[in-house]
């Protein structure tokens, strides 16, 4: 497939994998090397050892009887405790690797994406909108924090070696660090309907300068962060306070980020996905100590966009 081997002028090709655009792309590729030579080894070894004792302990005429041969037990633990030895590796060396995709950094710059058939939407926290191409500056961590307005999809950039499934209703995120300026494609991996592979947007990485003068570009819009504080005043601050003064609900200070939050029936971390349901499925999860049905649910009555600012308004809520 032409896509698999697209070039990018800042980073040589590759006769497998695409050019890679971040340093845990690169990770990826020498675990997925190092993978490729080992099996390689391993099937010379093993086929080069059935032919060569297959043609030295042949049977020559028809009187020739099969040898008795003895086994070898400093042998036998070789072969069984090389390969253990390079199984434990290669599990240490992929979980390290898969580590480093899914820990998220601090402070990572945000983009909201949202799929639908057949496009990909980006907002960013100033407002800036774009559809088709995400921006983001070269040597920074970006968080894509992704939902669905339909059906199953999936949120691919090969250069990056990342992939996600976007889920309708929910929240999946990922990260990446580009290193290398430079447009990247974006596939949806998941079958989503009959233009499912018309589903492409680009990834275009820019020095910083650049990046700072097309985010202020025609940007006339509130901030998420704007907008979601103008949601709570008009519809959340009479039962939630942001100073930290219990109301009718829960105050939102510091909420965004609690690790033992506390609930009916134990606690859990406040991210994205709880902040969300607690919007749109108030009963699903009640807060230690107040009452069951008191607060309304918003769906329906919120759209997609503004659930995101109102989380977005929470989150800087410190």
């Amino acid at each position: 497939m032409k896509w698999l081997f697209a070039t990018l002028n800042q980073a040589p090709a590759s006769n497998f994998m695409p050019p890679a655009g971040t340093e845990v792309a690169r990770q990826f590729d020498n675990l997925y090397s190092f993978l490729l030579i080992t099996s390689f080894a391993a099937c010379v070894l093993v086929m080069g050892g059935m032919i060569y004792f297959a043609l030295k302990y042949k049977r020559k005429t028809a009187n020739d009887k099969t040898p008795y041969i003895s086994h070898n037990t400093f042998l036998e633990f070789l072969w069984s405790f090389i390969p253990l030895v390079l199984f434990l590796a290669m599990f240490g060396w992929g979980w390290y690797v898969y580590h480093q995709m899914r820990q998220m950094p601090e402070n990572a710059l945000e983009v909201h994406i949202t799929g639908y058939k057949w496009a990909w939407d980006f907002e960013y926290k100033s407002g800036k909108t774009s559809s088709g191409e995400m921006v983001v500056p070269v040597g920074r961590p970006v968080k894509l924090i992704m939902t669905s307005k339909d059906v199953l999809h999936s949120f691919f950039i090969p250069s990056m070696r990342i992939k996600q499934d976007v889920i309708p209703g929910r929240y999946t995120a990922l990260w990446f660090n580009a290193d290398q300026i430079g447009d990247y494609q974006v596939f949806c991996t998941e079958y989503c309907g009959d233009m499912h592979s018309r589903m492409l947007a680009k990834v275009r990485v820019v020095p910083e300068a650049e990046y700072d003068t097309w985010i202020q570009e025609n940007d006339a819009n509130l901030s998420m962060t704007e907008r979601g504080q103008k949601i709570w005043a008009g519809k959340c601050v009479a039962c939630h306070s942001i100073d930290g003064k219990k109301g009718a609900g829960p105050t939102w200070k510091g909420l965004y980020g609690a690790q033992s939050h506390a609930i009916e029936g134990g606690t859990v971390t406040v991210d994205e996905n709880y902040l969300r349901q607690s919007i749109l499925e108030p009963n699903a999860q009640i807060v230690a100590g107040f009452p069951k049905g008191v607060m309304p649910t918003f769906q329906g009555a919120l759209k997609e966009d503004e659930v995101t600012a109102l989380i977005e308004f929470i989150k800087t809520l410190k």
